[in-house]
């Protein structure tokens, strides 16, 4: 396992530097967005992303496949899609001898990235196959289970506009996701690189910059950084004050909130914070390093009433009410 001493340590922000720095090269203005994608990849996490169509969702992550030299299988969500289209099945086919057997033919989900796209177009029972690959990175056919590739990540995308046969995904599988992100839109002068970009002659080639492996080493030193117990109190109490029938939850978590984040919020919430400290050359996890994980984290994990959504509130708008409460000059 490897040490996180300082040359180590460094070396983590020297990669992950160069691995956003080649992505960005062809994806323009989202400078935040491939950060989060990273940070969660680092620590094994998947990422739902949302956002408008034609923003780049696709191409970021083929772009990041390149860069970390990682298998890529992209998966187009419909109503029809089967579960065994994404699993994979058991077939018939001839042995060496000719004898009729049945083998397991692999699914797309057999690879290092997965790109489901438009994943709430697909029925439940499509969706839900996803469920024990995105956890326990393994996958059951019949009475045999076979293991996915490492590393292994889902980063699935879905339309906030388009409502009209979608199926949305349950609690629990928007719980396996790490993070929710959204895709902001360029604004003027990113719009114009983009354009730029896209329809000049030369258009840019992302190039390998590390591999599976670099990136499963980047999370075991994540792992060792150490959290202070006021802050790892600090984090667990974020998660605690999600619950509307907890007693220290601010006012409008017991007016607006349905229900709150699950224990893997809190999981979460602490590998994401010793990623970001990483980032900023810190050996331990600080407050800020909670207040930053706390949206991308929580935003899919904090369930609003129907008198939230009536005052038109969000997630994220609820989070804020609970980290401005709960800071008192801790996460600044």
């Amino acid at each position: 396992m490897l040490q996180a001493d300082e040359k180590n340590i460094k070396q983590f922000q020297e990669t992950f530097q160069k691995i956003q720095q080649e992505i960005s090269n062809a994806i323009i203005g989202q400078e935040m967005l491939i950060k989060n994608v990273l940070t969660s990849m680092i620590v094994g996490g998947n990422v739902l992303l949302e956002g408008l169509p034609g923003l780049g969702k696709t191409q970021l992550v083929k772009t990041i496949a390149k860069v970390l030299d990682l298998q890529f299988s992209r998966i187009q969500f419909t109503p029809d899609l089967m579960p065994a289209d994404v699993t994979g099945t058991n077939m018939l086919t001839r042995d060496g001898q000719g004898n009729t057997v049945f083998a397991f033919e692999k699914g797309p989900v057999f690879t290092n990235l997965l790109l489901a796209d438009e994943i709430n177009r697909a029925t439940p029972k499509t969706q839900s196959a996803l469920l024990e690959a995105m956890q326990e990175k393994t996958v059951t056919a019949g009475k045999t289970t076979y293991a996915l590739p490492r590393p292994f990540f889902v980063l699935a995308t879905q339309n906030p506009l388009e409502m009209e046969g979608t199926y949305p995904l349950p609690e629990a599988q928007m719980d396996r996701f790490l993070f929710q992100l959204h895709v902001a839109f360029p604004n003027k002068e990113q719009l114009l690189k983009i354009v730029e970009l896209t329809t000049g002659a030369e258009q840019a080639q992302p190039q390998k910059v590390c591999d599976g492996e670099t990136l499963l080493q980047m999370g075991e030193i994540a792992k060792q950084v150490p959290v202070a117990k006021p802050v790892a109190e600090y984090s667990m109490d974020l998660i605690l004050q999600t619950h509307p029938d907890y007693e220290k939850a601010p006012e409008a978590v017991k007016k607006y909130v349905r229900y709150g984040a699950s224990p893997r919020g809190a999981q979460a919430v602490m590998m994401a914070s010793k990623v970001y400290a990483l980032l900023d050359g810190r050996y331990h996890v600080a407050y800020k390093d909670v207040a930053e994980a706390a949206k991308p984290v929580l935003r899919h994990r904090v369930f609003l009433n129907f008198e939230g959504i009536a005052e038109g509130l969000t997630a994220d708008d609820v989070i804020d009410m609970i980290l401005n409460e709960g800071r008192n000059g801790k996460a600044e």
